[in-house]
């Protein structure tokens, strides 16, 4: 890791893991200790499991999250948990405006940046997601689509505490497709300075992390590229040794 900012490694479950998935995440947290020195580790699985995991990582060095949150506090939303409810459980963070709910939700910019301002309110950690297309990066327009999702989901009040953002090229998730380290640095450098550009201080300091085909053969080289400060990784993060792995390269 070439950056003074301290990296994280999230891993979204995305719609995987049952009860009998317990016995992944503690060996999660039994291999965690000696990485505590490099990365933070942070685990979101679905919602059915968010509790069970954070009673068992309760004084450990994996932190667990949610993957999605309703932007109020309560009411009749059925079916929909706020991020109350995850603060409730034990997570600590919260990822809003993944591609997958962008494009099979119909989520807006305006409500993810209504999610994230949801998940401060809870006093949590908001792991805010953007990305282009593969359409998008033919035409040439990556750092546009990128400059508008950032402008139209981040809210004013977003600081290094409580702001992470993770960039997922869409065509790369789960294809086994990667941008190459060049692509991955531009795109990197470009969100630093968006970010810089509009809150100063805070702004050089929020992690940005890298998504879209993370695993142990390539964390390392990802994860030596300027800006890049952690990744999001879904497949890989099912399981511990691959999860640990990823993390070592840090």
């Amino acid at each position: 890791m070439t950056d003074a900012v301290r990296p994280l490694i999230t891993g979204n479950w995305k719609m995987n893991g049952l009860t009998s998935s317990m016995a992944e995440f503690e060996a999660m947290l039994a291999g965690a200790g000696p990485l505590a020195a490099k990365a933070d580790l942070l685990v979101c699985p679905p919602a059915t499991l968010v509790g069970a995991f954070a009673a068992k990582a309760r004084g450990g060095k994996v932190a667990v999250g949610a993957q999605d949150c309703h932007p109020k506090p309560s009411g009749a939303h059925t079916g929909d948990l706020s991020a109350e409810m995850f603060k409730d459980l034990g997570a600590t963070a919260i990822i809003v405006g993944h591609s997958e709910r962008r494009a099979d939700h119909g989520e807006t910019d305006a409500l993810i940046r209504q999610k994230a301002e949801a998940v401060w309110r809870a006093g949590l950690t908001a792991i805010v997601c953007i990305g282009e297309t593969r359409e998008q990066r033919d035409a040439g327009k990556t750092l546009d689509i990128c400059s508008t999702q950032l402008k139209g989901s981040l809210s004013d009040g977003s600081t290094a505490a409580n702001l992470v953002v993770a960039y997922e090229p869409v065509w790369a998730i789960g294809t086994g497709l990667t941008p190459t380290t060049a692509d991955v640095e531009e795109v990197h450098r470009f969100i630093r300075g968006v970010l810089t550009e509009r809150f100063k201080a805070e702004g050089a300091k929020v992690r940005i992390l890298y998504g879209g085909s993370v695993k142990p053969s390539n964390a390392a080289e990802l994860m030596a590229v300027a800006n890049v400060n952690g990744a999001l990784v879904g497949g890989a993060s099912l399981k511990a040794s691959d999860f640990l792995a990823i993390a070592a390269g840090c």
